[in-house]
């Protein structure tokens, strides 16, 4: 694909129009740490979904049984990692966590 010298300055303005957005939106977030407490870190749905290797409809049933703290933001939903470990705490399943001993290089 060959681009003039127009156009190829065209795309580059765009281009460093949206690097500044984006610049503007981590400088946002970077000056935001005061905003939860003790600079506690969050997770959206992806992350927990990806975290507990569920669906985002089992974290709906979660959150529908009043079991797993959340929050909103825009309609987007929002958890404390404080919250998240309360939960594993209460209501994981440690009978299933297998406790493997490491394999020493003799057995290998």
């Amino acid at each position: 694909m060959y681009l003039d010298n127009e156009d190829f300055i065209k795309w580059m303005e765009k281009l460093n129009s949206k690097l500044s957005e984006i610049g503007q939106d981590v400088r946002t977030m970077l000056n935001t740490s005061d905003i939860l407490d003790d600079n506690e870190k969050i997770l959206d749905n992806q992350d927990l979904c990806f975290l507990f290797k569920v669906s985002k409809r089992t974290l709906q049933r979660y959150r529908d049984k009043k079991i797993l703290p959340y929050f909103k933001i825009e309609e987007r939903v929002y958890y404390k990692a404080g919250d998240i470990r309360e939960f594993v705490r209460k209501y994981g399943n440690t009978s299933s966590v297998r406790w493997d001993k490491p394999v020493s290089e003799d057995e290998v």
